[in-house]
């Protein structure tokens, strides 16, 4: 065997691969890294045992981050909750790893990240000595396949269902699609949500080019009371699974249940157009608001480790804005500054 690499946006096997493999995401796909690459400059490539001019067999998707302050690094893929290597064979994929390792150094790569989902390196003794875990979250994976009724009654009664049925006795509306206006307002309440947790927002761009990119699989849902918006969602679809990959309110008004409402309008779209698995994404170990949040709609969240190759510094963390002293600092600057510090620093943390 040998380790070829192929150009997942221009190459159009890469798309035919990630349609018919059964564990490709949304994050594989040739929309997403070509956002990536159009609003960060990364340079997505894919490594595979299967030779040009033949049909992908295996891939494992990597953007390449250039960075003058953070250095150069190969990522499996950033900026997304995870990216499964799509390999049938654990031979195949020891294969690539262990060809790839060396070629490290010489490139000038610092790392190898990977986002697994169902590969667990520490438990395979041909990676678990080479790999080290960077960074540990959980995934909640809500099943759709139920009917909807059951998959309602199997919230939280509390915390979800209740808060769905209060949202709907208060007449909030809600606005769905990707319009400029819709945008705007998504990104305002966007901006505010990362301030209050102490982080600059993702720049705006990365989400017009999200929209360019992904088209009709990518949602916005914003909730309002009377005329003003109080919360908002952004998901993408591929395949049969729902993402809800950013979401966003304004905590005055919190006790109207906007964002279990907007959720729940998602996931009702969803499975009426056949969906059949909600991903609502990652979430940190320490996040307990968070984690709390979507525990109440997937009592059993699934373990997610990240895996570098060498192992990483303290100052090469997955979490770039997770120091408690870059917290500190963010916490004083005003949305205006924060929006800028966040134009210009997410290339470099990818």
């Amino acid at each position: 065997m040998k380790v070829y690499q192929a150009d997942p946006i221009q190459d159009p096997r890469w798309s035919e691969f990630v349609e018919r493999h059964s564990r490709a995401s949304v994050f594989h796909t040739a929309a997403w890294l070509k956002a990536l690459q159009q609003t960060y400059g990364y340079s997505p490539v894919v490594f595979t045992t299967s030779s040009p001019g033949h049909d992908l067999q295996n891939g494992l998707a990597c953007c390449e981050i250039k960075s003058w302050l953070t250095g150069r690094r190969l990522v499996s893929l950033p900026f997304s909750d995870h990216c499964e290597p799509l390999f049938n064979s654990n031979q195949d994929l020891q294969f690539l790893l262990n060809s790839l390792q060396p070629e490290l150094k010489p490139r000038g790569w610092k790392y190898l990240e990977i986002r697994p989902v169902c590969w667990d390196f520490g438990g395979m003794k041909e990676f678990g000595a080479a790999f080290v875990p960077a960074a540990g979250y959980f995934l909640h994976l809500l099943d759709l396949g139920r009917n909807s009724a059951a998959v309602f009654e199997g919230l939280d009664k509390d915390n979800v269902q209740r808060r769905i049925q209060h949202a709907e006795r208060v007449g909030l509306r809600e606005r769905y699609g990707t319009s400029e206006e819709l945008l705007k307002q998504f990104y305002g309440l966007f901006v505010v949500t990362r301030g209050r947790h102490r982080v600059p927002p993702v720049p705006y761009m990365w989400f017009k080019n999200l929209i360019k990119c992904q088209g009709d699989s990518l949602g916005i849902r914003v909730a309002y009371i009377d005329e003003t918006p109080v919360a908002a969602i952004l998901t993408l679809r591929f395949k049969e699974t729902l993402y809800y990959k950013y979401g966003c309110s304004d905590v005055r008004f919190n006790h109207l249940g906007a964002m279990p409402w907007l959720l729940w309008k998602a996931v009702s779209a969803a499975k009426c157009s056949g969906a059949l698995k909600f991903d609502m994404g990652r979430t940190e170990e320490n996040n307990s608001g968070l984690l709390n949040f979507k525990n109440h709609w997937v009592a059993a969240p699934k373990k997610l480790t990240y895996w570098k190759y060498p192992h990483a510094s303290f100052f090469d963390s997955t979490d770039g804005w997770g120091t408690r002293a870059a917290k500190s600092i963010f916490s004083y600057m005003p949305p205006s500054l924060l929006t800028i510090a966040g134009r210009l620093i997410y290339r470099h943390i990818g």
